[in-house]
């Protein structure tokens, strides 16, 4: 436990300065027009309406321009994708990214069963010491909005459907592109109803 929170330190300092870079210079309108064709998926302004994709809206510029290139670059691989990202630059990325980072992001509603939210709220703001479980609240906020200078996504409102397959993969492995494994060590000491507890709050948290 104290070694994956040791780590969670030493890589936010070490992406500080890696995040302001990557948002700097982008151009929002440039990534307006870019991201027309990822509106079939994720919609207009970045609000999926599946629960198949993430929503996009509201979510940190650092994050996303990392993810992009690591799917376009092949070191993500996200079926659905495949081809989607061939012809974008650097300077495309970071201009998408900061687009869908200054929409108004998704609000949610929790499900109403209170003890399922009652399992996440208590496994995001404090973890299981006795699992190894750090607090998801540390990495993304108490609110879920994330840390830009250190590329931690915002979870808040995000689909379950996508939140609960996101730490499935990451539990099998097959989303690896995690600095240091740190969610993969985590999603692999996650049951079902934990994956489904923490996506129920993460929808209406904000």
């Amino acid at each position: 436990m104290r070694q994956l929170l040791a780590s969670l330190v030493i890589l936010m300092a070490a992406w500080n300065a890696a995040a302001a870079d990557t948002v700097r210079e982008a151009d929002a309108d440039a990534g307006r027009e870019k991201a027309q064709p990822c509106a079939a998926c994720h919609g207009q302004t970045g609000i999926s309406p599946s629960g198949l994709f993430p929503n996009l809206a509201g979510q940190k510029a650092s994050y996303l321009v990392k993810q992009l290139e690591e799917i376009r670059d092949g070191v993500r691989e996200v079926p659905q994708m495949t081809g989607q990202l061939e012809d974008f630059s650097d300077q495309d990325i970071r201009n998408v990214a900061a687009f869908y980072a200054e929409q108004a992001p998704a609000l949610g509603q929790a499900d109403p069963d209170e003890e399922l939210v009652a399992h996440g709220r208590e496994l995001y703001r404090a973890g299981d010491l006795e699992r190894g479980l750090p607090a998801c609240s540390a990495c993304h906020t108490p609110t879920g909005a994330g840390i830009g200078s250190a590329a931690y996504p915002a979870l808040s409102g995000q689909k379950t459907d996508y939140t609960i397959a996101a730490l499935k993969a990451f539990a099998e492995g097959s989303r690896d592109n995690d600095p240091n494994g740190i969610m993969r060590d985590i999603a692999a000491k996650l049951s079902e109803r934990d994956m489904n507890a923490l996506a129920n709050y993460l929808l209406g948290l904000h």
